[in-house]
This record gives structure tokens, C-alpha cells and sequence, in this order.
């Protein structure tokens, strides 16, 4: 099968969230399962082209863009994995700055950026003469990718037999933009532009409504919140977009690419281990506490509940902030947090640091090596989050034998079962409300388990157990694509 895989991140050359890691893992799964792959994403500031052994190749054309034309110019990584090529999107003045995207950093050509880099997905496609079975795309950037298939190569012949699915890795941002300053960079016609028209929700043009709309399928990461997506309370206010194509959405699991997230072969730990000697995790336990300089001969007992997560109010940070510092006062344990938002997060962490010097660890930044060590040294791990579409890192604290803490939503609730200490059974603390009594009551759970044998053991044991692996995930993915070109074919 030849596929396109087509994002605004793919990790390991540009990372703003798990969707890189995601989009990373699937192009080198879908090789590996002898599919022909080509990644595609836009060539940033920020990526170092020497690491990732990155060349310019030559080829650049012109992409129209209503009026204007503007040139792209193609890189690509060399060197790289067997059936796996992954291409980059060069323009000096779109991606040759300081930031990916965001709704707080957005400049005011972030519309037109996208555009340009959904028109130019499909010229480059041409211009390496790859005739691809699917092109799959990811969240709101990509969503005009599916409009010009169905539109301007309709009746191309290298897109005669493709079929596009369309991946929301989280609703809530959707890309919602002027349709008098875009619709003249799409090609597009203002009459094209109507109330309940594809591309129109609210009055603006709305990329996540497009990519739904025009795409031959639908996938979620993960089967829960394809099923939330159609409540009011999570659809964001595209219930009646979500309904219309209810019956093509389809939820597939995140997975962890086990070859970067696993004790026995993380390098960014000091003690390699697994659940035959998970005994080897108090030494990563040391080191944590060493990072931030405390005193391990007097910490080393207490539990440490990590935290890596953007700093905003959908991760659970308000009910966080609500019970963490009754928490802290009343209880022996030590909160070890990683992340970067809002600032009002920032300010509340900050101080409470101040007030509780000897409990809280705390960056305000992001380290892929920090995030590695928090969650290798921790013994819980917190994702209490008001909706979570996947989440991946729960899936990471299952591995490293570091227990989860989590709201019952979303792909949380899909990996966390609760840990019954009557059978024995379960990996996780589960909360089903969003409020911080729940939140407070999962802690307290958590903190009876702690170091109670033989219940620490096995609740350790089973959640190391579990299989999230990136391969299951890939493989669900094109099981999802050959029904798919079934059906239009």
C-alpha cells in the first residue's frame, strides 16, 4: 500500500505535542509492515537540518494561492528508514520563524501558511511521482488537504484510486479563521462560502469542519472519544457537523513507540529496568530527586507523584490547584511537575514551590530528558484532565511501572482500569467526576497502595504488563485504510 502521511509535526524533527510523536511513529510502523511511506510536514525554523541529516533537493514549483503565487521548495530527509521517506515543506516567510502554531501565538498569516502547505501537499506528490492508496492527515492544519483532493484533483490520474482519512487528534481546535481574507487563497469563490456550507461554522471558515466534511473517513485517537465527540458536552460546537458523519468516525488507540518510551531501553535514565526487577527503579528515583537537588537519604520513601503537561485548563490544572496544597500540608509526598501555559497556572505552581519548598519539583519549560527521568523516577503519575482525546501519558507512567491517576474520560479511559485490592486487578486510580474532591479521593487511593505488600507489587507488576504498543496502533490504522479503499473502490 502506499501511503501519505501529511502533518503539521512529526517527531523526531519537530515536536509542539504528543501528535508529533504519534505521526512519528506511524510513518516508520507503516514501513515496517511493508507499506511504502512518505511523511510530510513543513520545513520550521527551528528544525536543525544537520541532526536529522535533512538536503534541499531541487525541486520547488509554484503553489497558487488565488491571486498570488507563492514557491515551495522540497527537502528530504537522506539516509533514512527503509520504505519510509519523509519530506519536508520549505517557504521562507511561513515557517522560517519562531513558533509552529497555536491560537497564543498565532500570527495573522496562520491561515495562510496552512493553506499553502495543503496546497502544496498534493503538487509534491506529483513532482516525486508517488500515485498513493490514502493520504491520511492530522487535526486542523491538514483539513483543506481533503477539499483540494475532492476539488482540483479530482481528476488527476495520480489521485484516481486514493481515498483520504482525516485524523482529529483534539476537537477544541479547529482552525476557525476570516472567509473574506481566505477564501481568496484557497481558489474558492466567495458563493461557495454559504451558511452550512463545507466550509463554513459560525461565520468563519472552519478547517477541523472542512477536513470532516470533504474526507472519506474519520478516525479518533482513541475509541471513547469518538464516541464523546457526538455528546454536546465534548463536540465543541460541531455536534451537528460530528453527527452528519457519524457513522465514518472511527476511534483507534494512540500507542507508545516502546523503542523511545521503555525502562529497559530508555538512555536518558540512569538504571535500566522491567518488572523483573523493578527494584532497579529506585536508583532513577535518586536520580530525580538529584536533578532538583533534594535530599535523597530523606526523600527516597515518600512517593513522588509526577506531572508532564501543558499548563491549561482541559489537563485538569484548576482541580489540581483546588486540592494540592491541602494535599501537600497533610500528607507525606512530594509533586514533581514539567510543563509550560498559561500564565496563571505558572504564577500558582510558582508559589506553591515557594510554600512548600521540600514537596514540589518544579520546571516551567518542556525537556524530552527531564520528562524521561519524571517519569522514571516517579512513583504516580497525574493526568486529571477535564477531557483528554488520547493522552499518551498515562500509557508511558503503565510502562515505566509509575502508576496513573486519571479522570475516567477519553482515551483515559480506554488504558486506566482501577486497581481493586480484593482481586488484585487493575493498574491505575480512576476519578469519574470532574471535581477536586474526586481528584482528592483517587490521591488518597493511591497513597493506601503506596508500599502496601503485596498490593504495590502487583498493581506495579500489572500496569507493566499492558500492551499500548505504537505497532497495535499502526496496525489498526491499516486495517482502517483497506476498508476504506474498499468501500471506494
Amino acid at each position: 500500500m502506499n501511503i501519505v502521511l501529511a502533518a503539521a509535526e512529526l517527531a523526531p524533527y519537530e515536536k509542539g505535542g504528543g501528535m508529533a510523536d504519534v505521526t512519528g511513529y506511524l510513518t516508520i510502523e507503516w514501513a515496517r509492515k511493508e507499506n511504502q511511506v512518505v511523511g510530510i510536514l513543513p520545513l520550521y525554523e527551528s528544525i536543525d537540518i544537520e541532526k536529522h541529516n535533512i538536503e534541499y533537493t531541487g525541486i520547488s514549483f509554484p503553489v497558487e494561492m488565488g491571486f498570488i503565487t507563492e514557491e515551495a521548495k522540497i527537502y528530504k530527509v537522506k539516509n533514512g528508514i527503509e520504505k519510509c521517506d519523509i519530506y519536508l515543506i520549505g517557504h521562507e516567510d511561513f515557517f522560517q520563524v519562531e513558533y509552529l502554531y497555536g491560537e497564543e501565538k498565532k500570527r495573522q498569516d496562520e491561515d495562510r501558511r496552512f493553506i499553502f502547505f495543503s496546497r502544496a501537499v498534493p503538487e509534491l506528490i506529483k513532482k516525486i511521482n508517488f500515485s498513493p492508496d490514502v493520504i491520511n492527515t492530522h487535526d486542523y492544519h491538514t483539513g483543506f488537504i481533503h477539499a483540494f483532493l475532492k476539488t482540483y484533483y479530482k481528476d488527476d490520474e495520480y489521485f484516481q484510486k486514493t481515498v483520504s482519512v482525516f485524523t482529529i487528534h483534539n476537537l477544541s481546535y479547529q482552525g476557525k479563521f476570516d472567509p473574506y481574507r481566505i477564501m481568496d487563497f484557497t481558489g474558492y469563490s466567495m458563493k461557495e462560502f454559504q451558511v452550512g456550507s463545507w466550509f463554513e461554522h459560525e461565520g468563519h471558515i472552519n478547517f477541523m469542519k472542512t477536513g470532516i466534511m470533504y474526507a472519506d473517513k474519520i478516525t479518533t485517537v482513541s475509541p471513547t472519544y469518538a464516541e464523546e465527540i457526538k455528546e454536546p458536552m465534548y463536540s465543541e460546537g460541531l455536534q451537528e457537523v460530528i453527527s452528519s458523519r457519524s457513522g465514518d468516525i472511527i476511534g483507534v488507540l494512540n500507542g507508545v513507540f516502546y523503542e523511545e518510551w521503555s525502562p529497559e531501553k530508555d538512555k536518558r535514565i540512569v538504571a535500566n529496568y522491567s518488572n523483573t526487577n523493578i527494584d532497579r527503579k529506585l536508583e532513577d528515583k535518586k536520580d530525580l530527586l538529584n536533578q532538583f537537588g533534594f535530599d535523597v537519604s530523606k526523600d527516597l520513601d515518600t512517593p513522588i507523584f509526577g506531572m508532564v503537561s501543558r499548563l491549561s485548563e482541559h489537563k485538569g490544572i484548576d482541580i489540581l490547584n483546588s486540592k494540592i496544597a491541602e494535599l501537600l500540608k497533610n500528607n507525606n509526598m512530594i509533586l514533581a511537575v514539567l510543563g509550560v501555559g498559561e500564565e496563571r497556572y505558572e504564577e500558582f505552581l510558582s508559589d506553591l514551590k515557594d510554600r512548600y519548598p521540600a514537596n514540589v519539583l518544579l520546571r516551567l519549560d518542556y525537556s524530552e530528558y527531564l520528562a524521561h527521568k519524571i517519569m522514571a523516577g516517579s512513583d504516580f503519575i497525574l493526568v486529571p484532565s477535564r477531557f483528554e482525546p488520547c493522552g499518551l501519558t498515562q500509557m508511558y507512567g503503565l510502562k515505566y511501572g509509575t502508576i496513573p491517576i486519571v479522570r475516567n474520560t477519553g482515551g483515559l479511559s480506554d488504558t486506566v482500569k482501577e486497581y481493586s485490592s480484593e482481586k488484585n486487578e487493575g493498574y491505575g486510580f480512576v476519578f469519574k467526576h470532574y471535581n477536586p474532591d474526586d481528584f482528592e479521593y483517587a490521591i488518597k487511593r493511591a497513597l493506601t497502595i503506596y508500599k502496601s505488600e503485596p498490593h504495590w507489587n502487583i498493581i506495579r507488576e500489572n500496569a507493566m504488563s499492558q500492551d499500548n504498543s505504537s505497532e497495535k496502533c499502526a496496525q489498526k490504522y491499516i486495517e482502517v485504510f483497506k476498508d476504506t479503499i474498499d468501500k471506494f473502490n
